[in-house]
């Protein structure tokens, strides 16, 4: 009696468990269903990578002997859930049994679990550490700590190791990265893929049954096959690794990526393995052709932050989405969705974000996620915003970043204090205050920049809390020592930037 064996859309490789378990007579199911395209408004451009790449992913197994029942979002026979095409498929073929690869989803893995048709889910042993795994290495701390975390994926995969010593003996080389940079036209940019007539009648699909969803379909260049995944890894390594660690942090209006890879939707799509491409940094290292403190800075984000979220997304379970540590209850405001904004900074991460459903670490974190969390906004809105608006975003990397890492809902879990800045930070890093209608010098007044006024509002009502943070006392002592009038028109300010923020007005 055959079984089936479910590939969802961020599984597309023949090393994933349940295609490793499948037998002979088994039935290969994968499904485009609306559920999984509007559970959240996803960006146009993550639907059409996701389905144009399981579309080819599909080819690619039938071409390799595979029996496979594909379900199009337009099939009239499609009932558009992935439990009811299990039940569908499993009518057709006789089948009494599910081999699933555990999702990164707890939407997902809870509907499997209650699937009419039994369903059998293998732990994803993709990743480099086993959720098991990074369970008993968190057991009994107090904190868990990323860098330490590194330090052992470091240890266990041998990647720039010399014996038991990290290699040019440290294990990370910060303070030889992050630093400003300046317009180049000569920067290589990451590869553009041609949509193909596969991908082209999906844009089209996409433009037809999503109408709605925030963001751009087109222009549309990323890659959907391995074989582009690879060559964008090729790219990546050749030409911009040597420069990633100096630019990684930057920011400029005019260049969107930088020295940055953009292969984080092929990672977690499945269509590169996280070895392969540290294994390829490293190489390239070891070459000579790149600078130690770029390879071990990439590598780091892979092997260690990567890793370190989604134990943590493991780990704290499906109630961690709903964590609000400091009871922030603001509606996300409509600048996150592309409303006019005088503030230079997030209208160029959030135009960026419309346009190519794309927008690096830094931009996420210090300009959108910083803003969301100096206002006050309930993090399960950002959660949705994040998950929604970006191509490489699936619950179990977005959550940790965003409820933990951006938003410090969770109390402290992935971070030791509130990622939070002034101005002063994004005008060190970017070029964006520059053409901004406020002034990143004025602290207080009309024209202060926002980011000035809600610094310090975020640091003094939530006081109790941080006051005594070893990392945060400083900040309280500077305050301290201001001018009484001078912090009094700092509250008034951003109190009044917090209730045009509320009405709805252009900020």
């Amino acid at each position: 009696m055959p079984r089936l064996i479910l590939v969802l859309g961020d599984q597309l490789t023949p090393d994933v468990a349940a295609l490793q378990a499948a037998r002979p007579g088994d039935v290969v199911v994968m499904a485009e269903v609306m559920a999984e395209g509007t559970y959240v408004p996803h960006h146009p451009q993550k639907i059409a990578l996701i389905l144009s790449a399981m579309r080819h992913f599909a080819e690619e197994l039938r071409a390799a002997g595979w029996q496979v029942a594909y379900s199009r979002l337009e099939d009239d026979a499609n009932t558009q859930g992935i439990v009811g095409e299990l039940i569908r498929r499993a009518a057709e073929v006789g089948a009494r049994e599910v081999i699933a690869t555990a999702p990164g989803d707890w939407r997902l893995r809870e509907a499997l679990e209650d699937c009419p048709v039994p369903v059998t889910m293998l732990p994803d042993d993709r990743f480099l550490c086993s959720e098991a795994e990074f369970g008993a290495w968190a057991e009994g701390r107090k904190q868990l700590r990323m860098e330490f975390f590194y330090r052992e994926m470091r240890r266990k995969t041998g990647l720039m190791m010399e014996g038991d010593k990290p290699a040019g003996g440290q294990w990370n080389f910060d303070h030889d990265n992050r630093k400003p940079a300046k317009a180049d036209l000569f920067r290589p940019r990451p590869p553009r893929f041609a949509p193909d007539a596969v991908t082209e009648e999906v844009l089209a699909l996409v433009e037809a049954r999503f109408p709605s969803h925030f963001g751009a379909v087109r222009p549309f260049g990323w890659g959907v096959t391995r074989g582009d995944a690879l060559a964008a890894l090729d790219h990546f390594a050749r030409h911009s690794l040597p420069s990633f660690g100096d630019e990684q942090d930057a920011m400029l209006a005019g260049d969107p990526t930088l020295s940055h890879a953009l292969i984080s939707p092929y990672l977690n799509l499945g269509l590169l393995s996280p070895m392969e491409v540290c294994q390829r940094v490293e190489a390239e290292w070891r070459a000579g052709r790149v600078p130690i403190n770029a390879a071990e800075g990439f590598i780091r984000q892979i092997i260690g932050w990567r890793e370190f979220v989604r134990g943590i997304w493991a780990l704290e379970g499906p109630g961690y989405m709903g964590r609000n540590a400091l009871g922030h209850k603001r509606a996300l405001p409509a600048v996150y969705w592309g409303a006019k904004t005088r503030m230079a900074c997030m209208g160029h991460a959030v135009g960026q974000t419309r346009d190519m459903a794309y927008a690096h670490h830094i931009q996420r974190l210090m300009v959108t996620g910083n803003f969301a969390l100096l206002a006050g906004v309930d993090p399960a809105h950002v959660h949705e915003w994040y998950l929604s608006v970006y191509v490489d975003a699936f619950e179990w990397v977005e959550a940790p970043n965003t409820i933990g890492m951006s938003q410090f809902a969770d109390g402290g879990v992935v971070g030791s204090k509130p990622y939070v800045s002034s101005g002063a930070y994004i005008d060190r890093m970017s070029d964006y205050c520059g053409t901004c209608h406020y002034r990143v010098k004025e602290k207080a007044g009309e024209r202060a920049c926002p980011f000035n006024l809600l610094y310090w509002h975020f640091l003094i009502r939530h006081r109790e809390r941080f006051a005594n943070n070893p990392r945060m006392a400083q900040m309280y002592r500077t305050w301290d020592r201001m001018e009484e009038g001078h912090r009094s028109r700092v509250l008034a300010g951003a109190e009044d930037f917090l209730a045009r923020l509320e009405a709805g007005e252009a900020v």
